[in-house]
């Protein structure tokens, strides 16, 4: 279980991605003492992010952080899908992160397709179809690219807060935000 709340949790991520933005990330180099504690302890991460599998989206690098503080979860568009849902529990109820980040990024191309999909109906191989699928409901009114992000970021966290264990979560004090990664400048920006 970690030792931080869900406040004091998102307030190390955005110190992590302030240090990240202005070129002073602490990127810690590979200690054998901290693996080591890792191996024999078990891992106590402060915050479970959601992102897209996207290369030019580190999330332990972008947000500062070390090994063992964050427990990722990566997909192309930060997509909900059955193995998504069952890591999310296991870091609810088995590792008790008390932060749940889904992070979208600037020009995400799983994003994108959809998108041309619904405006175009442009065509992909049926395994892309199957995530533009999860990704299209919740973009039905959005016609740009950087709004099409943001509300699948919005999409994927109502789908979460549907769930009981969601649900449960937000009840015992777990908190669940919204973030995009801005590309050019390294910044997170948080939803409101």
């Amino acid at each position: 279980m970690s030792e931080y709340t869900a406040k004091e949790a998102l307030v190390r991520l955005v110190a992590g991605n302030q240090r990240f933005v202005s070129g002073k990330a602490r990127f810690p180099a590979i200690r054998k003492d901290i693996l080591r504690n890792l191996a024999k302890e078990g891992q106590r991460p402060y915050a479970t992010v959601l992102g897209c599998s996207d290369s030019r989206v580190p999330v332990e690098l972008l947000f500062d952080a070390g090994f063992g503080e964050l427990f990722v979860i990566r997909v192309a568009g930060n997509v909900i899908s059955p193995e998504v849902m069952g890591s999310m529990q296991y870091a609810g109820t088995v590792l008790r992160t008390p932060l749940f980040v889904v992070l979208g990024h600037e020009g995400c191309g799983a994003v994108q397709a959809a998108l041309a999909a619904k405006l175009k109906g442009t065509r992909q191989g049926r395994h892309i179809e199957a995530l533009l699928a999860n990704i299209l409901p919740g973009i039905a009114s959005s016609v740009t690219l950087p709004t099409a992000v943001e509300a699948n970021v919005r999409w994927a966290m109502h789908q979460v807060l549907e769930t009981p264990e969601g649900k449960a979560g937000v009840a015992r004090g777990v908190k669940l935000v919204g973030a995009i990664y801005e590309l050019e400048t390294g910044r997170v920006r948080f939803l409101a």
